[in-house]
């Protein structure tokens, strides 16, 4: 009986003939087909976005800062620098917040 096996699961040809789909992966590499899916936000990723964004919405880094902080990255590695990226904008934001409110009040 003609058989596929992927990550545990068997799909035989009859599951084939339903309407089902065998998964298209590579079997040495069960993750090479993971990414193949383009980021949201434009193909740059939710991070680079809300960087970018955040120069006009500052609100967007701290968006990215409680993504990143809350492991939104573990879904798809390749959102962590951008979101480390808008963590480090959002602190720098902050900092000179806190440092041009002080300067006025004082």
């Amino acid at each position: 009986m003609l058989s596929l096996i992927h990550t545990g699961l068997r799909m035989d040809a009859i599951d084939q003939t339903k309407g089902e789909h065998a998964p298209t992966r590579d079997t040495e590499n069960p993750l090479l087909g993971k990414f193949d899916k383009p980021l949201p936000c434009f193909g740059c990723g939710i991070g680079w976005f809300s960087l970018l964004l955040g120069f006009v919405f500052p609100l967007m880094w701290y968006y990215a800062t409680i993504l990143y902080f809350g492991n939104y990255y573990r879904k798809d590695p390749r959102e962590r620098a951008g979101l480390a990226a808008s963590a480090i904008a959002a602190l720098l934001f902050t900092i000179a917040a806190v440092i041009t409110v002080a300067v006025i009040v004082l």
